[in-house]
């Protein structure tokens, strides 16, 4: 991944957790992964290929709740990327990177869980007849909630509806 990369990740996480991180791990963080850049060879015309990993992603996540969700989901892919590198843990920048995502994926615990919700949401069998019965039986109250919380869009709706209606007059 390119510097802009890393960077532009570093800047994300540390907008969703205030200045603190930003002012005191930051700068040692960025010559941290430098380090980290080198040991990879990561400057490498093939690293762009086929456009970013992450960055991208993070383009259509917009409000601050939404971000720590796929930004806890972005580190836990990092903790598992250090796991397979971390045989190496004699050089300190490695270890150093490797306790500040830690650090974050702790403060992410109420976003991990949420990510481990949808997760098992996406694995259910919808096909097993048990599931659909109480997929059913939860259709209601899945669906009023869905409207309560959301009572905009659905006035919205009916509004642009009846103004169609009435210019058909």
């Amino acid at each position: 991944m390119t510097p802009q990369i890393y960077l532009f990740i570093l800047l994300s996480i540390s907008s969703c957790f205030g200045c603190f991180f930003c002012q005191s791990i930051l700068p040692k963080i960025e010559e941290d992964i430098e380090k980290l850049k080198a040991d990879f060879n990561s400057s490498q015309p093939d690293v762009a290929d086929g456009g970013s990993i992450f960055t991208e992603r993070l383009k259509s996540w917009t409000e601050t709740t939404e971000k720590k969700i796929i930004l806890s989901q972005i580190i836990s892919m990092y903790l598992k990327m250090f796991e397979n590198i971390v045989p190496d843990t004699s050089k300190l920048h490695v270890e150093n990177i490797h306790n500040a995502l830690y650090t974050l994926s702790n403060s992410l615990t109420e976003s991990f869980k949420k990510v481990n919700d949808l997760m098992e949401l996406a694995r259910l069998p919808m096909n097993d007849l048990k599931i659909q019965r109480k997929a059913v039986n939860e259709l209601f109250p899945t669906l009023q909630k869905l409207l309560l919380d959301h009572p905009t869009t659905h006035v919205k709706r009916k509004r642009s509806q009846s103004q169609k209606r009435k210019c058909r007059c």
